[in-house]
Protein backbone atom coordinates (compact mmCIF):
# COMPACT_ATOMS: atom_id res chain seq x y z
CA UNK A 1 0.00 0.00 0.00
CA UNK A 2 0.82 3.66 -0.61
CA UNK A 3 1.48 6.09 2.30
CA UNK A 4 -1.91 7.31 2.76
CA UNK A 5 -2.93 10.92 2.74
CA UNK A 6 -4.13 12.28 5.68
CA UNK A 7 -4.95 15.64 6.64
CA UNK A 8 -6.73 18.23 8.48
CA UNK A 9 -7.24 21.12 6.28
CA UNK A 10 -9.11 24.77 5.68
CA UNK A 11 -11.26 23.64 2.68
CA UNK A 12 -12.01 20.52 1.29
CA UNK A 13 -11.46 20.09 -2.46
CA UNK A 14 -14.00 16.84 -3.48
CA UNK A 15 -12.59 17.17 -6.86
CA UNK A 16 -9.23 15.78 -6.58
CA UNK A 17 -9.83 12.30 -4.48
CA UNK A 18 -10.55 10.29 -7.53
CA UNK A 19 -7.00 11.27 -9.25
CA UNK A 20 -5.38 10.29 -5.03
CA UNK A 21 -7.35 7.28 -5.25
CA UNK A 22 -6.92 5.86 -8.65
CA UNK A 23 -4.32 3.20 -9.13
CA UNK A 24 -3.69 0.33 -12.02
CA UNK A 25 -4.59 -2.35 -9.18
CA UNK A 26 -7.49 -0.83 -7.96
CA UNK A 27 -10.74 -2.21 -9.38
CA UNK A 28 -12.46 -0.36 -6.78
CA UNK A 29 -12.84 3.40 -5.53
CA UNK A 30 -14.91 3.88 -2.71
CA UNK A 31 -15.26 7.94 -1.27
CA UNK A 32 -17.43 9.04 1.34
CA UNK A 33 -17.72 12.62 1.79
CA UNK A 34 -19.84 14.68 4.54
CA UNK A 35 -21.19 17.69 3.77
CA UNK A 36 -23.18 20.23 6.56
CA UNK A 37 -26.74 19.78 6.37
CA UNK A 38 -29.61 22.23 6.29
CA UNK A 39 -31.49 21.12 9.57
CA UNK A 40 -30.73 19.08 12.92
CA UNK A 41 -33.00 18.09 15.01
CA UNK A 42 -35.78 20.36 12.78
CA UNK A 43 -33.66 23.75 13.82
CA UNK A 44 -32.26 25.36 10.61
CA UNK A 45 -28.32 25.35 10.66
CA UNK A 46 -26.57 28.52 9.36
CA UNK A 47 -23.31 26.80 9.41
CA UNK A 48 -20.63 24.55 11.63
CA UNK A 49 -17.25 25.63 13.13
CA UNK A 50 -15.15 23.03 13.45
CA UNK A 51 -12.16 22.60 15.88
CA UNK A 52 -9.27 19.96 15.73
CA UNK A 53 -6.37 19.21 18.35
CA UNK A 54 -4.49 18.78 15.01
CA UNK A 55 -1.36 16.76 16.06
CA UNK A 56 -3.22 14.06 18.41
CA UNK A 57 -6.19 14.32 15.17
CA UNK A 58 -3.18 13.12 12.78
CA UNK A 59 -1.97 10.68 14.84
CA UNK A 60 -5.35 9.01 15.50
CA UNK A 61 -6.27 9.40 11.75
CA UNK A 62 -2.45 7.67 11.00
CA UNK A 63 -3.27 4.84 13.31
CA UNK A 64 -7.34 4.66 12.11
CA UNK A 65 -5.33 4.19 8.32
CA UNK A 66 -3.06 1.32 9.67
CA UNK A 67 -5.90 -0.47 11.17
CA UNK A 68 -7.33 -0.67 7.80
CA UNK A 69 -4.70 -1.17 6.28
CA UNK A 70 -3.95 -4.73 8.27
CA UNK A 71 -7.48 -5.36 8.20
CA UNK A 72 -8.23 -4.97 3.85
CA UNK A 73 -5.68 -5.31 1.12
CA UNK A 74 -6.14 -1.59 0.14
CA UNK A 75 -4.06 0.21 -2.11
CA UNK A 76 -4.42 3.91 -1.04
CA UNK A 77 -6.44 5.77 1.64
CA UNK A 78 -7.36 8.95 1.81
CA UNK A 79 -8.34 10.65 5.00
CA UNK A 80 -8.81 14.83 5.25
CA UNK A 81 -11.18 16.78 7.51
CA UNK A 82 -11.54 20.11 7.13
CA UNK A 83 -11.43 22.99 10.59
CA UNK A 84 -12.94 26.33 10.59
CA UNK A 85 -16.40 27.83 9.66
CA UNK A 86 -18.36 25.43 6.78
CA UNK A 87 -21.80 26.73 5.52
CA UNK A 88 -24.73 24.17 4.59
CA UNK A 89 -23.69 21.79 1.45
CA UNK A 90 -20.18 22.85 2.07
CA UNK A 91 -17.24 19.10 2.53
CA UNK A 92 -16.62 19.06 5.85
CA UNK A 93 -14.92 15.10 5.89
CA UNK A 94 -13.90 13.36 2.87
CA UNK A 95 -12.46 9.35 3.50
CA UNK A 96 -11.44 6.94 0.37
CA UNK A 97 -9.81 3.75 -0.62
CA UNK A 98 -9.13 1.65 -3.54
CA UNK A 99 -8.75 -1.96 -3.66
CA UNK A 100 -8.64 -4.27 -6.12
CA UNK A 101 -12.22 -5.52 -5.30
CA UNK A 102 -15.16 -3.64 -4.21
CA UNK A 103 -16.18 -5.49 -1.01
CA UNK A 104 -13.03 -4.19 0.52
CA UNK A 105 -13.40 -1.17 -0.60
CA UNK A 106 -16.92 -0.41 0.95
CA UNK A 107 -15.81 -2.32 4.24
CA UNK A 108 -12.71 0.06 4.62
CA UNK A 109 -14.39 2.89 3.71
CA UNK A 110 -17.19 2.27 6.26
CA UNK A 111 -14.35 1.31 8.98
CA UNK A 112 -12.87 4.89 8.02
CA UNK A 113 -15.26 7.00 8.81
CA UNK A 114 -17.09 5.07 11.52
CA UNK A 115 -13.52 5.24 13.46
CA UNK A 116 -13.11 8.81 12.66
CA UNK A 117 -16.28 9.58 14.01
CA UNK A 118 -15.63 7.73 17.13
CA UNK A 119 -11.97 8.36 18.20
CA UNK A 120 -10.60 11.57 16.36
CA UNK A 121 -10.22 14.77 18.59
CA UNK A 122 -12.58 17.23 16.56
CA UNK A 123 -15.25 19.17 17.96
CA UNK A 124 -18.08 21.18 16.05
CA UNK A 125 -19.78 24.26 17.05
CA UNK A 126 -23.94 24.11 15.90
CA UNK A 127 -24.97 28.08 14.68
CA UNK A 128 -28.31 27.87 14.55
CA UNK A 129 -30.62 31.15 13.44
CA UNK A 130 -31.46 31.99 17.41
CA UNK A 131 -28.65 29.68 19.00
CA UNK A 132 -25.20 27.74 18.83
CA UNK A 133 -23.97 24.71 20.49
CA UNK A 134 -20.28 22.62 21.23
CA UNK A 135 -21.14 19.24 20.52
CA UNK A 136 -18.45 16.34 19.73
CA UNK A 137 -18.41 16.13 15.68
CA UNK A 138 -17.88 12.70 16.11
CA UNK A 139 -19.96 11.13 19.15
Amino acid sequence: MQKPIIEIVDTINTAVVYDELSDAQSGGICVFVGTVREFTNNETVVSLQFEAYKSMALKEMHKIAEKASIKWPLNKIVMRHAVGSKKVQEAVVVVGVSAAHRVECFEACKFLIDTLKASVPIWKKEIFKNKSIWVSAHP
